[in-house]
């Protein structure tokens, strides 16, 4: 399995840009694609995961949980069941030491997995793999974070939802959330426990309080290098804090004030400290994130949250198979799709999991960033690496164009002395920020702006790291806002030293970085659904600004994935007798369609392996009266010249309480795919279930490529659940 996981996010705080790719930032004119993964780099080669003969807990017949339920531990059967797999595993170490004594088991699991990891010193994957108790073995993947009028709040009608179930001060009241990440730090407001009942503190007490219940570390080095579950990073206490977030808290970055009191999607939730990443490390592998997991489940937390991921190449890795056997036992899974787009086929592991609630991430409309004026007109920019002003600085325009009206993008050099003492006006794009804004400089620029040329807010610029970085202050700004500038040349322009926030109208634009799907080998939808992930608002660790609480924007699909955690914490809350697929239909099938845009054009975006089902939106789910398992329906890979018809079963189930009446339809297709869906109508009693068949028919020669359309459940005329509908033609 290659595993190679990154972070995008964008931190407003400072204006500085963070990116967990080799330190890979946004450096050139558009959203740049993830490099090809390296196996060398993605997998720890030195351990394995084993997957042993003999189901799971979490799948097993004699210790599945019924639907709804967890399992129960103190169960005889359970126990029982446990001390044979404990034997199997005693069986398969005793085998290890007669035949490959160097190899060590280093970690069991039998909750999601019945697996142990190893380390090989030098043993091979084949030589540990021969036993006669193993099913499957691969190399150890590494992992890497990725990455009430708070706007991402209202984008998903979260306060809407909490007012079905009490109102935000109950809202997801109790349910416990695991945030496999970097750590939570307790003593920022957003995680104060005042106001909580005393609650049983499991881990490390030093981390924990009575709203961060758990504290653990989970790496095998932990011993020797005494890691803690200190959050010594920032990003899992960002993702925590939009997971749940005491409600109403008040939040300033870089001296600005937030204009209203933020909250997280959960506010009233309790949270869990599963820290994968301690300390400096920034790989997890397999067995950490599996360790994580079994423990939160044993635990008894209802959801768990991964803003991580790594690359995927191959139907399912062991990992996958992990958090799809959690969501049989009935844990929601919520994990990043990855930040390696834009392009399909880039969704990551294990976000790739079916039955993981899979996030890509679109923008919330707003930032921190500098002010700028220019005939009374105000715009914000977003600055990064580069020098800023120290005082307002007023100079005029110096706009430079390539062709009439056409924006340059500055890559070669300026005619000396054409920008003496003025603020410059370049156009992003093809080279490096660091390039085009050192030609500004050497062209006599005072200062510099870089219109972006994509949708959206500006985001905060990267240097490429070259000898000789350009000092001169250098800001980006929004196209529609360089597209105003680049009329009014020489005219004065001030950018101000104060920081302000701003709030704008670029909402529901997908990011360009948010990894598409369909995934490898089986071609699966992915993401699942979309949630708020470009300039998301929430909390860091003290050590991370000059006057704590500290708090920044952060982007990547890592921050999107927490909006769904939250969401599903609620409505678990509201609907505590709904399985963890129950609740993953309602968040996924519910989601609001028509509104995420395009990144670079901002026109509709209807790509179902770019959008899922749509962008997510909370009251929706929390009045969901139908569930879909699975929550779409992909007919995979077809031969273009083979004119096959293809079936998919859907199970549908009514979730009200009442006798639902329900039309089923699904669209037509196109000329070289149709789609057709039996029956065509159903009564559903309050909680039964019926199967759909779709039907998929390509003819001969149908053409290659994507064909896509949609399962469309109704009652009375209205959408109650809806479901993307996916062929790959080849």
């Amino acid at each position: 399995m290659n595993c190679n996981v990154r972070t995008t996010r964008q931190m407003l705080n400072g204006l500085v840009i963070a990116a967990v790719a080799a330190f890979g930032l946004v450096m050139a004119g558009t959203p740049a694609a993830a490099p090809s993964d390296d196996a060398a780099s993605t997998q720890d080669t030195s351990s394995a995961l084993v997957q042993l003969n003999g189901d799971p807990l979490s799948t097993s017949v004699r210790t599945k949980p019924a639907q709804g339920k967890k399992i129960d531990f103190n169960a005889n059967a359970v126990k029982s069941y446990r001390a044979q797999l404990s034997a199997l595993r005693n069986d398969y170490k005793a085998w290890l030491r007669a035949n490959v004594p160097q190899a060590k088991v280093t970690a069991e699991f039998d909750i999601s997995l019945n697996a142990v990891a190893v380390q090989l010193n030098g043993a091979t994957l084949q030589q540990v793999a021969a036993a006669p108790q193993v099913r499957r073995a691969e190399y150890q993947g590494l992992y890497r974070p990725i990455g009430i009028n708070d706007p991402d709040l209202g984008i998903i009608d979260a306060i809407q939802a909490w007012n079905a179930g009490g109102g935000p001060a109950n809202a997801g009241e109790g349910v416990k959330v695991a945030v496999v990440d970097t750590g939570i730090d307790i003593t920022h407001p957003c995680f104060s426990d005042a106001g909580y009942a005393a609650q049983a503190q499991l881990g490390d007490h030093q981390f924990t309080n009575n709203k961060v219940i758990a504290a653990k570390v989970f790496n095998n080095k932990t011993p020797s290098r005494h890691y803690t579950p200190a959050p010594l990073q920032d990003h899992g206490t960002h993702v925590a804090g939009t997971v749940g977030c005491n409600l109403d808290t008040p939040a300033t970055v870089q001296g600005a004030v937030i204009p209203y009191l933020i909250s997280g999607v959960a506010p009233r939730s309790l949270l869990g400290n599963y820290n994968v990443f301690p300390d400096d490390v920034l790989n997890a592998r397999s067995e950490d994130i599996l360790d994580a997991l079994e423990a939160a489940y044993a635990d008894g937390f209802d959801v768990a949250n991964m803003s991580l991921g790594g690359g995927s190449h191959g139907i399912q890795d062991l990992l996958t198979i992990a958090v799809d056997n959690l969501d049989q036992a009935n844990m929601v899974v919520a994990v990043a799709a990855g930040n390696s787009g834009p392009g399909l086929f880039t969704v990551e592991s294990p976000g790739a999991a079916a039955r993981a609630l899979t996030a890509g991430a679109s923008t919330v409309p707003h930032f921190v960033g500098a002010p700028v004026t220019n005939s009374g007109n105000t715009s914000g920019a977003a600055a990064g690496d580069f020098a800023t002003v120290t005082a307002n600085l007023t100079a005029p325009l110096g706009v430079v164009f390539s062709a009439p009206t056409v924006l340059s993008t500055a890559c070669s050099a300026l005619a000396a002395g054409s920008l003496a003492g003025r603020i410059a006006l370049i156009s992003r794009g093809t080279c490096t920020f660091s390039t085009k804004i050192r030609n500004a400089q050497a062209a006599g620029a005072a200062a510099v702006l870089v219109a972006n040329n994509v949708a959206g807010d500006p985001v905060a610029m990267a240097s490429d790291g070259t000898p000789s970085q350009p000092v001169v202050p250098a800001y980006m700004v929004a196209r529609a806002d360089g597209q105003v500038l680049k009329l009014v040349g020489g005219s004065s322009t001030t950018i101000g030293a104060t920081l302000a926030y701003f709030l704008t109208p670029n909402v529901d634009i997908m990011a360009g970085f948010s990894s598409q799907g369909p995934t490898d080998v089986d071609f699966r939808v992915k993401p699942d659904v979309v949630a708020p992930g470009v300039n998301v608002l929430s909390s860091i660790p003290a050590a991370f600004c000059a006057k704590p609480p500290c708090f920044a924007f952060f982007q990547g699909t890592s921050m999107a994935t927490p909006h769904l955690a939250g969401s599903a914490a609620i409505v678990r809350q509201q609907h505590p007798g709904w399985s963890a697929a129950e609740v993953r239909s309602a968040i996924v099938n519910t989601g609001e369609q028509g509104v995420l845009k395009n990144f670079s054009t901002a026109a509709p975006e209807t790509n179902v392996n770019v959008i899922g089902a749509g962008r997510e939106n909370l009251d929706f789910a929390v009045h969901a009266v139908a569930a879909l398992d699975p929550v779409s329906v992909s007919f995979g890979a077809v031969p273009s010249g083979g004119g096959q018809t293809k079936t998919f079963a859907v199970a549908l189930k009514n979730l009200s309480a009442g006798t639902l009446v329900l039309d089923v339809s699904v669209t037509p297709g196109d000329s070289s795919v149709t789609y057709a869906v039996s029956p065509g109508a159903v009564t559903l009693l309050p909680g039964a279930t019926t199967a759909l068949t779709v039907t998929m028919a390509a003819v001969k020669g149908a053409t290659p490529g994507h064909h896509q359309g949609k399962l469309d459940i109704m009652s009375a005329g209205t959408s109650v659940a809806h479901a993307a509908v996916y062929t790959l033609i080849k």
